[in-house]
């Protein structure tokens, strides 16, 4: 039976095509998800809790460029992080469990959740759109994972070690839920990964005219300090520390600034074009 092109299809074959992209995308989530429950101790104790470990990779990149700097009382080597992680209810450990093996599989699957965003949207569109907006999955699931890894790697260690040690007396110790602890791990790195997806979302916000180069060009100042106060907020109370997270996200933004400019010449050209041509 032949398929129903865009302008055949009504609003419930609409939401028909739409209701099994979404059963798809959810069933490569739950696959994705799977495969993280049955690693759960790979996922629990080498990738959450290696977090909280004086060992972990960013601690010690961090140290030697303390040390290569000269640091007389060297902020940036940290020691053993002085809490622990419980939980307090029945289903605490299980439920994290769960949430997590979901997380995953959506960061594993999400990939695939984009090609299923682009075969719903992409009969709506000119077949030159199309072809300009080819590399949308590669390059959206590049920014996405780089995203991740920059949260994993550099934002979560620096939240869990500024408020794993910080106190306002020596006569409380951190005992930190487990729902907590993971909670700020999945809110770093999930963030992280979605704001790198700024470029893609500058792009088609300028295609469809919700977003200007001049915009961005006068927002750049309270973008600047927007970013400033999150570095600061998460990351431990020195200068070295916020500027390596505020720089890549400073960048991001005037990598946003440059893909809106290209689009918006082109889009001048095209119009001008077909003005003089009527």
């Amino acid at each position: 039976m032949r398929k129903k092109t865009i302008g055949e299809m009504s609003f419930l074959d609409h939401l028909e095509e739409l209701r099994w992209h979404l059963i798809r995308s959810i069933l490569a989530i739950m696959a994705g998800g799977l495969i993280a429950f049955l690693s759960k101790g790979f996922i629990f104790n080498k990738i959450l809790f290696g977090l909280k470990n004086k060992d972990f990779i960013t601690y010690r990149f961090f140290c030697k460029i303390g040390t290569s700097l000269g640091f007389a009382d060297n902020k940036l080597c940290f020691e053993e992080i002085a809490f622990r992680i419980q939980s307090r209810t029945v289903a605490g450990q299980f439920s994290a469990h769960i949430w997590t093996s979901i997380a995953v599989g959506f960061i594993i699957s999400f990939p695939y959740i984009l090609f299923e965003v682009w075969r719903f949207i992409s009969p709506g569109l000119y077949k030159k759109e199309r072809k300009n907006a080819r590399g949308f999955i590669i390059i959206a699931s590049l920014l996405f994972f780089v995203g991740i890894c920059f949260g994993y790697f550099v934002v979560a260690p620096l939240s869990i070690n500024f408020l794993g040690s910080y106190n306002i007396s020596e006569q409380i110790f951190n005992d930190f839920d487990l729902g907590s602890y993971i909670g700020l791990v999945r809110a770093s790195v999930l963030s992280c990964g979605f704001i790198f997806e700024l470029p893609i979302l500058i792009y088609f916000f300028t295609k469809i005219g919700l977003i200007t180069p001049e915009f961005l060009m006068k927002k750049w100042k309270i973008s600047l300090i927007v970013i400033l106060s999150l570095s600061a907020i998460i990351t431990p109370p020195d200068v070295i520390s916020q500027l390596i997270v505020g720089f890549p996200l400073f960048l991001l933004y005037w990598v946003s600034y440059y893909i809106s400019k290209i689009i918006y010449k082109k889009q001048q050209k095209k119009e001008n074009y077909d003005s003089k041509s009527k």
